[in-house]
């Protein structure tokens, strides 16, 4: 059975809250393996897409760790203890969260729009924005400026300038890592190819014109960016 994309951010969340309880109350202390994602998924009854997806957010916030070829451990807590926030970064988590909520409100419906209304030549300006973020990751160098291009791009093909002026208003920041410059995720190269298979999801929804698909494409990429920066707002110190 397909869910949708608001489905599965709420069992992803469940499964991270459940992991970061037992991590903070010591039931995983640092260094226990975290079970494997087939016993995840039989503890949760959630499917494999939903383990993978918390446990890539606890591991963008530090508290776990993937070990090649051994499995998932929990972070060491004074390595995690390095990974707090700056306070300017730590000021701005609200306003980002308020931003991404905007953004799965506008962004979903613009790429269900681009879906239809997308020429060949806009479709390839998305398609390109998407090869440059590709070849960034894997240079290592920013992604940010890409990642807003890709954005930008759907945009415009709405032809409808109103989207296309909401995101030239917010500029490059509408990108949230690029705020948060401390955030191991900004340059994590596992996290980066994520968002990169989530704009490509995006794009084959707007070059099949399959409005629905792009739609829920759009909206999970933003929730999932929202979901971990709750989880970063939940770690900071009171």
């Amino acid at each position: 059975m397909t869910i949708n994309a608001r489905t599965r951010q709420r069992l992803a969340q469940r499964v991270i809250d459940q992991l970061r309880m037992q991590i903070e109350t010591g039931k995983l202390r640092t260094g226990d393996q975290l079970p494997t994602e087939p016993q995840l998924e039989a503890a949760f009854d959630v499917s494999r897409t939903v383990v993978r997806e918390a446990i890539a957010d606890l591991r963008a916030a530090g508290l776990v760790e993937p070990i090649q070829g051994k499995g998932v451990f929990v972070s060491d807590v004074t390595a995690r203890s390095g990974l707090m926030l700056t306070p300017v970064e730590i000021r701005s988590i609200p306003e980002t969260l308020e931003l991404l909520e905007f953004r799965m409100a506008t962004e979903g419906e613009a790429a269900a729009i681009a879906a239809y209304r997308r020429t060949a030549e806009q479709e390839s300006a998305i398609a390109t924005a998407n090869r440059k973020m590709a070849s960034l990751i894997e240079q290592g160098l920013s992604t940010v400026e890409a990642d807003y291009e890709f954005h930008l791009a759907v945009a415009v093909a709405t032809n409808n300038r109103f989207y296309v002026d909401v995101l030239r208003h917010f500029g490059s920041r509408t990108i949230p890592r690029g705020q948060f410059p401390t955030l191991p995720e900004a340059n994590d190269r596992v996290y980066l190819e994520r968002v990169h298979a989530e704009h490509a999801e995006i794009l084959a929804g707007i070059a099949e014109q399959d409005a629905e698909r792009a739609r829920q494409a759009m909206r999970a990429h933003l929730m999932a960016s929202q979901r971990r920066y709750r989880l970063l707002a939940d770690l900071q110190p009171q």
